[in-house]
């Protein structure tokens, strides 16, 4: 399988030689409160991301009524409320997500939301997304990858809990409809231990598939992301929120708002330092070398 080496997201490139493009994931961080998520957007476009991601799912087409909260959530929520509960709180509506993307576009940033279900799924199709995010929960729901396929929008997949058998089959499924794909090394916790990021996976991801690559990431603070770039990552992604004691499931994993300017800062750097794949004198040497 040979996937697209180039990939356009509202006229911002990704491939080998351009930019780290910059996913501030907003998440389920407004907590339902629109004014929050258009404050959220306001900082993603100060800390200069490329896109702000949400999340679009209706709690009865994801999960059952009864199901228990992840260990994560318990120790960041209430842990006697059941998690559809909880989702159903942060459920964002069909409207909301056109007003989200009328004041992205406006704002000059890409506006980007991960569908989870196939009712959500129809109702993104509404807002003419630029790309889709596929979260780590889908890599393997086929006949979901199948229909976001048939989109024929770039697609960002993330593959946290999932094994090199199951990223594989997820691409073939893929690949028969669409070759635009970024295949994102993730691991599926809020935070995640350092030893946990298993950067190594993306020179698996290398080895193993010819597609653009990009890291998910879920460690603490600026973290590992900015490693993620020299090893072949031209998309990162990170949690953001207003503040970190605000209550919600991924609050206290998320970058504060001075952490996501520093973030992008950061990330920003390390593409500078990449520099030039060509071994040659650079211009300040050209005098020491004489």
């Amino acid at each position: 399988m040979v996937f697209s080496k180039e990939i356009s997201v509202e006229g911002k490139l990704i491939s080998k030689e351009s930019p780290t493009f910059i996913i501030a994931e907003a998440g389920v961080n407004h907590g339902g409160d629109m004014v929050i998520a258009k404050q959220l957007i306001d900082l993603a476009v100060k800390a200069k991301a490329d896109a702000v991601k949400f999340q679009t799912f209706k709690a009865e087409h994801l999960i059952l009524d009864n199901i228990q909260k992840a260990p994560y959530q318990k120790n960041t929520t209430d842990a006697s409320e059941t998690q559809f509960d909880m989702l159903k709180r942060l459920e964002v509506s069909r409207e909301q997500n056109l007003e989200l993307k009328q004041y992205c576009t406006d704002k000059g940033i890409v506006f980007l939301t991960t569908p989870f279900d196939e009712e959500s799924l129809k109702e993104v199709d509404e807002l003419d997304l630029p790309a889709y995010k596929v979260a780590s929960t889908d890599t393997t729901n086929l006949p979901f990858l199948k229909k976001i396929a048939k989109k024929g929008k770039p697609i960002f997949l993330s593959t946290g809990m999932s094994y090199l058998s199951e990223v594989r089959l997820a691409l073939e499924t893929i690949y028969e409809y669409n070759k635009d794909v970024v295949l994102l090394q993730c691991t599926a916790n809020y935070p995640i231990q350092d030893n946990e990021a298993n950067l190594a996976v993306i020179n698996t991801y290398r080895d193993n598939f010819d597609i653009l690559l990009g890291y998910s990431d879920h460690s603490v603070g600026v973290g590992a992301a900015p490693f993620a770039i020299p090893m072949g990552a031209k998309v990162v992604e990170k949690h953001f929120t207003l503040n970190k004691a605000d209550e919600g499931p991924d609050h206290a994993a998320s970058l504060s708002p001075g952490e996501l300017i520093d973030f992008v800062k950061t990330v920003r750097r390390v593409d500078t330092y990449m520099g030039s794949e060509i071994k040659e004198p650079s211009l300040s040497e050209q005098s020491t070398r004489k």
